[in-house]
């Protein structure tokens, strides 16, 4: 069966064709990479397409650091913080306020 996909669903099927490429680079390559990439305010694949010449979508990015927390972590972090687990929130402003003093002790 052969269906068409809808216009407005187009360009995700484009991105789905895309292929990832990963490099195993040197650790000093890569870190070379990265640090252009933070100070030109680029992603690394970004950085990459630049270097390769290839487009790179100028749209500007949320800067954003991420880090995944599992169940375990939130338990140790609520007991560091005399909270609950359950108040994600909560724990989340804590870290946010962790972050901001370990960068203004700098």
């Amino acid at each position: 069966m052969n269906r068409k996909v809808p216009e407005k669903w187009q360009s995700s099927v484009k991105a789905a064709k895309a292929t990832q490429v990963a490099f195993d680079l040197d650790e000093k390559f890569q870190m070379q990479i990265r640090r252009e990439a933070l100070e030109s305010g680029l992603s690394p694949s970004d950085k990459i397409r630049e270097i390769l010449g290839l487009t790179v979508n100028k749209r500007p990015k949320r800067p954003r650091l991420t880090v995944s927390l599992s169940a375990e972590d939130y338990e140790i972090l609520a007991e560091k913080y005399q909270l609950t687990p359950e108040q994600q929130l909560e724990i989340k402003r804590k870290l946010m306020d962790d972050l901001i003093h370990y960068v203004n002790e700098d």
